[in-house]
């Protein structure tokens, strides 16, 4: 960078040039504060035969017409003129005028005069060669770039003056192409049409007016020629980022645990810059300043948690920044993962691949985490402020507490650390104690059925490998006992395929299919609980709480064969207390549910049946009331319901009883 600040001074230093020079570099890089605090200065303690150098600085961004940058630069040299002026920004350590006091400066200055009747100093206004001027923001200016280097070269070329063009040239040469690209098209069409090239099919159209416009508007080439007439040498700025990134982190010195955290963690604060693949310092800044406010929070809340997830919170935080600030993605990238335990499901799902989301979150965790062991590296509350800028309490909460009752302890068990961190990245000093108690855990039947048999396939495969000694014949009698004693207190799984495409192995083990056959058997039973379950807390709605068990059957046992999982002579009993006419709403949904689910209705036919035959007897010889006949329309449903069911799926005597009728 030294070498780069004597280059630019040489330039400075010679007696005649007509030419101006180019700092180049990306937007957020530090170019600007490259020039505040390095060149400037030394320009400004160099004297020339006697004269000291003065610098005048202009940002072009904005600017919309050419007399903007000739009032600004009047402005600028204004502040040298004027005595009072100068006298109080010595006096107050002021090396420019704030942009807002500039606007607010007495217009009289256009007459020759200054604010306290001092005269103009011509000899100052004229001197050209003490002067250095600086034109930053090139780019990000609303005027033709061409006229801009045009009204510079007249500075350059007729007076000398020293002339500094600070600005991204990558931004510029986009910013020349796409300019009025809807007139350019416009215009490169009716040519084309005129031309009689325009239906021609020897090309795609879309090329066809892609070339037209760089044919006629090339202004990429205009812009190449004026440079070379102005532009003598260019510089690329390439910041030594350590430098400057510990000049950023001077502004939380007043923070003293902050700053020692961040002090401490230099390294993995540039290791994570560099791996964004910009150089925008903004950026950078910015994602400080969030972290700032997240370390804080933390602090104020748990504040024992531990430094590794303090370091993996300062990671994820600068690389959602650049991620998300620096236009590498679109917001809704991380939207619909929830947590960590999703963030890293997606990851293990090695042998299903369902969308290009997980492509992106699999390059995402292996650039900002390489070589970094972290259990917890994805932080809900923290993507969302970063994405919202609303740090919201409930997540901020739900995230530090799952992280303070699991990997903020230090005892994560090991079946866990399989199934959500890739298994070659445990070392092998801790893969033998992560076999020893995920076996046990399996044992013991403390994991859900499905982690059972998602554990075992990581165990088929090690051994398979030679990672670990164990029989597979006697493995298997472990997990088949496991898996008995957990299905007494697993939850039924619906998604199995989901959740077996988790498993970040390449290769399917056959001795799996024994494994998988008593697991079916087992979550089916699981099922059937589940059913039974639901069934008990629907019926025993009726017949009090009937509001609650309309509501509860619509939503969840329209689809379902509930009533093969609820006895029938307790039906029979709620039912016939019933009011009448909450009986006839219940035949009516019955009668609607079995059109539209007459599947559901044939594994329910032997219970449906044996209720009618309850609800038969029952009326037998009883006297004719409005409750009797209400109840007699009912069993009359039973039999239309019952006409569904295919017959195969009646029981035996009334297969008999269809084939006698026929």
């Amino acid at each position: 960078m030294e070498d780069l600040v004597e280059s630019i001074l040489d330039y400075v230093r010679s007696d005649y040039t007509d030419y101006a020079i180019m700092i180049n570099g990306e937007w957020g890089s530090g170019k600007t504060h490259f020039w505040n605090n390095k060149i400037k200065k030394k320009i400004e303690s160099m004297q020339l035969n006697g004269k000291r150098y003065t610098t005048i600085y202009m940002s072009l961004y904005g600017i919309s017409n050419l007399e903007e940058i000739s009032k600004k630069i009047f402005i600028e040299t204004t502040q040298l003129m004027d005595k009072n002026l100068r006298k109080f920004m010595q006096a107050n350590g002021q090396t420019t005028i704030p942009e807002y006091a500039k606007t607010g400066l007495d217009m009289a200055n256009f007459f020759g005069v200054t604010q306290n009747g001092d005269k103009v100093d011509y000899a100052d206004f004229f001197s050209t060669d003490d002067k250095v001027l600086c034109f930053d923001d090139l780019e990000r200016a609303n005027v033709d770039v061409i006229d801009i280097l045009g009204y510079i070269n007249n500075f350059v070329e007729h007076d000398h003056i020293k002339t500094i063009i600070i600005c991204n040239e990558k931004e510029l040469s986009t910013k020349l192409k796409s300019s009025n690209l809807e007139m350019k098209t416009f215009i490169a069409t009716y040519l084309l049409d005129k031309q009689g090239e325009l239906n021609k099919a020897d090309k795609p159209m879309v090329e066809k007016i892609r070339d037209k416009i760089e044919h006629v508007f090339d202004k990429a080439n205009d812009y190449e020629r004026i440079k070379e007439k102005l532009i003598g040498e260019t510089f690329e700025y390439a910041p030594k980022f350590d430098y400057i990134i510990n000049g950023i982190l001077l502004r939380y010195e007043n923070v003293p645990d902050l700053i020692r955290f961040l002090r401490e963690n230099t390294r993995l604060i540039i290791a994570t810059f560099e791996r964004s693949g910009t150089r925008n310092l903004r950026i950078l800044k910015h994602s400080l300043n969030d972290f700032k406010k997240i370390f804080n929070m933390v602090n104020k809340s748990y504040p024992n948690t531990s430094n590794r997830v303090m370091q993996t919170m300062l990671i994820f935080t600068i690389a959602i920044s650049f991620e998300i600030k620096a236009g590498k993605i679109t917001k809704d990238k991380f939207v619909n993962i929830k947590d960590n335990e999703e963030y890293k499901s997606i990851l293990v799902s090695s042998r299903v691949l369902m969308d290009n989301r997980q492509f992106y979150i699999k390059e995402f965790d292996s650039n900002y985490y390489y070589n970094f062991k972290a259990e917890y590296r994805f932080f809900k509350f923290i993507e969302y402020y970063v994405r919202t800028r609303i740090f919201d309490m409930k997540l901020f909460k739900q995230d530090m507490e799952t992280i303070r009752n699991t990997v903020d302890i230090n005892n994560l068990p090991g079946y866990k650390r399989l199934l959500t961190e890739e298994y070659w990245k445990i070392s092998d000093d801790e893969f033998g104690d992560v076999i020893n108690s995920a076996l046990e855990d399996v044992k013991e039947g403390n994991l859900e059925l499905i982690d059972i048999v998602k554990i075992y396939a990581y165990f088929s495969y090690f051994s398979k490998k030679g990672l670990i000694k164990e029989d597979l014949k006697v493995l298997k009698v472990i997990f088949f006992n496991g898996m008995n004693i957990a299905s007494l207190k697993s939850n039924y799984c619906d998604n199995v395929d989901e959740e077996l495409s988790k498993i970040a192995i390449d290769e399917w083990q056959e001795d799996m299919d024994d494994i998988l056959k008593h697991f079916n058997n087992l979550n089916s039973q699981l099922l059937d609980k589940m059913y039974k379950e639901r069934a008990e807390e629907v019926f025993k709605c009726i017949p009090m709480r009937m509001e609650q068990f309309y509501e509860m059957f619509d939503r969840q046992c329209m689809d379902v064969p509930i009533f093969k999982y609820y006895d029938p002579f307790q039906l029979f009993q709620r039912i016939s207390c019933a009011s009448n006419e909450d009986i006839v709403l219940i035949k009516e949904k019955l009668m609607n549910r079995a059109d539209k689910y007459p599947k559901q209705v044939e594994q329910e036919a032997k219970n449906l049946k044996q209720f009618k035959q309850v609800l038969d007897n029952y009326l037998d010889g009883k006297d004719t009331s409005i409750k009797i006949v209400t109840l007699k329309d009912f069993s009359n449903s039973l039999e239309y319901i019952l006409g569904k069911a295919k017959p195969s799926f009646l029981p035996k005597k009334e297969k008999i009883d269809n084939t006698v009728q026929n």
